[in-house]
């Protein structure tokens, strides 16, 4: 009988990380499309990688962020960045990507005995952390030059720069909806289990 159940329990998160991998496709491929004031595209997509992280382990969470980071290269965005630096747009698109959902899983099992909503809370505050911030670094390794001149044109440091026209409304917009977000659909998913 512990064989059939372990069975069911590995179908289980299959499932599951089949249907959050191609909500993370569709939400990465439609955020590019949604701007907020023309600067910066919402996106979504860190909600699913945050709730494959918890559910299904820190593997899956890479998976998802994996996947969000390979369709970033089908959205609109992907041309303006691909067009500064292919390398560099690949190695920070796809590092920031699953390292996001790497940790966000890892800090979920690191805190999920000393209490569950704390474990989720934190990790749905560490994906887009360590998506923004692996984000700002490839900007300042791969991008220096465009970054410095937007900033020497708008009269800003590069890191106002960084800031205002690269990060600002999205990381905000990212940090509240996986905080507020994420909790409730474990939550959610949690009672569906259980029924």
């Amino acid at each position: 009988m512990k064989t059939t159940r372990s069975n069911h329990d590995k179908v289980g998160k299959l499932v599951l990380i089949a249907l959050l991998t191609a909500l993370v496709a569709v939400l990465a491929y439609f955020g590019g499309f949604i701007k907020i004031g023309g600067l910066a595209s919402i996106s979504l997509t860190l909600i699913p990688v945050v709730l494959g992280a918890v559910l299904c382990g820190p593997i899956a969470g890479a998976w998802l962020g994996a996947v969000a980071g390979a369709v970033f290269f089908m959205t609109p965005d992907a041309a303006f960045w691909v067009g500064l630096s292919v390398h560099g747009t690949i190695i920070t698109v796809m590092i920031k990507g699953i390292l996001s959902g790497l940790f966000a899983g890892l800090v979920y099992k690191a805190l999920e005995k000393v209490n569950r909503y704390l474990a989720v809370v934190v990790s749905a505050i560490v994906c887009p952390v360590v998506n923004t911030g692996i984000f700002l670094l490839g900007c300042l390794v791969f991008f220096m030059e465009t970054v410095g001149s937007g900033a020497a044109a708008s009269s800003m440091s590069v890191g106002g720069y960084l800031i205002v026209f690269f990060v600002g409304l999205n990381f905000v917009f990212e940090l509240l909806t996986n905080v507020v977000l994420s909790p409730v659909f474990v939550r959610v998913l949690d009672i569906a289990k259980k029924k």
